[in-house]
């Protein structure tokens, strides 16, 4: 049979849609076929399995595609009809074929044929078109069989009256196996980086990344930092940060609790106020009062006087640890200029005995950091000595102990002669 299409004449007035109905039933007004439309399917729909299991023999084709001229002569044919003019009504494969014809012949009534979307089959039907110069078949088309292409010089391939719509199946077959390859090979690249890293964590592996490789592949432990003291001794030690230029807030809080004074002698009771807000310990200022005020190289030496730490006001004197703003107002009430060296004082018109907190919490030169516990117990002494009655002496001669009321916060030689640092009144004890 050849593979041109059945004359114009053949069709009736109305072409393919008028042409004669399918054997087996009567004439369709709408040119259907029975066995799309429930009746016992064809031969042709027997003949013809669907390919890539969604075409079948009821599908939809182009009237000018190589399988409408190649495909419908056969199917009128085994229907029983009048072969080109009774192939388009029965096979359903003309332009114009009715909507339900899309469902696949053989197929039970109301059950749909899964096909791709009409928009791509539309789009490789447009390629074929201008693979083999339009509506117009290429030489040489047989019937549908596996016979080889003439036109392709001999090569066997796939028949061309299927050829739009199976490589519409095709490319979305291989578009969808390359996204489902894609999405697998991913996946076990991702997966094997992990196993990557969770191997080596879990073996303990050490990793040899890029960061390692710019440290020269080792990675120094850092160093803990130094453990604040815990003892008297070593609190009485340490430095502490504190701005010069501090001015709190000039409220005071005295340090609760008592202390008994611990010797013989004239009981001096004293209070230890601190300035809130200070970032410094109140406690340990207490403290450090107490015990250098009734050492026996302070001024109770020789059980002369003992003293004694309250928390109320039957206190003679307080001594108070204040920022150097704060100290330098009080001081000021008894016309002592503190902010010159930025030292400490006996306000003696008042009942504080002022302790700069800058030089409580940083020394002086004269001594140095590492005998801050010896310039704390200086700085008491001195202070209290005024408090006592005592003033401002100088050094006797070269080497000797300093006197603990020469102004050793300022310097430690007058007239030419520098004595050594020290914190007591009574160094010989």
């Amino acid at each position: 049979m050849s593979g041109g299409r059945p004359p114009a004449s053949a069709a009736g007035s109305r072409g393919l849609r008028s042409a004669s109905p399918a054997v087996g039933g009567a004439a369709d007004p709408l040119g259907r076929d029975e066995s799309v439309f429930g009746g016992p399917p064809t031969r042709a729909a027997e003949a013809r399995p669907p390919r890539f299991g969604v075409l079948s023999a009821g599908a939809r084709v182009r009237p000018d595609s190589p399988g409408a001229a190649q495909g419908a002569p056969a199917a009128g044919a085994a229907a029983g009809g009048s072969g080109a003019q009774s192939a388009a009504p029965s096979a359903g494969t003309g332009a114009d074929a009715p909507a339900g014809a899309r469902s696949g012949a053989g197929a039970p009534a109301g059950v749909f044929v899964p096909r791709p979307r009409q928009e791509y089959i539309d789009a490789f039907d447009a390629f074929d078109d201008e693979r083999f110069g339009g509506a117009n078949p290429p030489p040489g088309g047989g019937d549908g069989g596996s016979e080889p292409d003439e036109a392709d010089g001999g090569i066997p391939g796939p028949r061309r009256a299927k050829g739009g719509k199976g490589r519409a199946f095709a490319g979305v077959a291989a578009a969808a196996v390359t996204t489902v390859l894609a999405v697998v090979v991913a996946g076990q690249v991702a997966d094997g980086g992990r196993d990557g890293s969770e191997s080596s964590a879990a073996t303990g592996a050490p990793r040899h990344d890029a960061y390692d490789a710019t440290r020269g592949g080792s990675r120094q432990t850092p160093a803990e930092p130094p453990q604040a003291p815990t003892s008297y001794e070593g609190r009485m030690a340490a430095p502490y940060e504190l701005s010069s230029h501090l001015t709190g807030s000039g409220d005071f809080q005295a340090v609760g609790g008592h202390e008994k004074a611990p010797g013989k002698g004239q009981v001096v009771r004293y209070r230890v106020d601190v300035e809130q807000g200070l970032p410094l310990d109140g406690k340990l200022f207490a403290e450090a009062v107490h015990k250098t005020l009734n050492d026996d190289r302070s001024w109770g030496h020789g059980g002369t006087r003992t003293f004694e730490r309250v928390a109320g006001r039957e206190a003679d004197w307080v001594i108070t640890l204040a920022s150097p703003g704060t100290t330098a107002k009080w001081c000021a009430r008894s016309g002592l200029d503190t902010t010159v060296d930025n030292v400490s004082c006996d306000s003696a018109s008042t009942e504080r005995v002022m302790i700069n907190a800058y030089r409580w919490a940083q020394g002086a030169e004269t001594y140095g950091h590492d005998r801050m516990f010896a310039y704390r117990q200086m700085l008491i002494n001195h202070e209290v000595g005024h408090r006592l009655g005592h003033n401002h002496e100088k050094c006797p001669k070269q080497g000797a102990p300093a006197p603990v009321m020469l102004q050793q916060t300022k310097y430690l030689t007058t007239d030419g002669v520098t004595c050594k640092p020290n914190s007591w009144p009574f160094p010989a004890s």
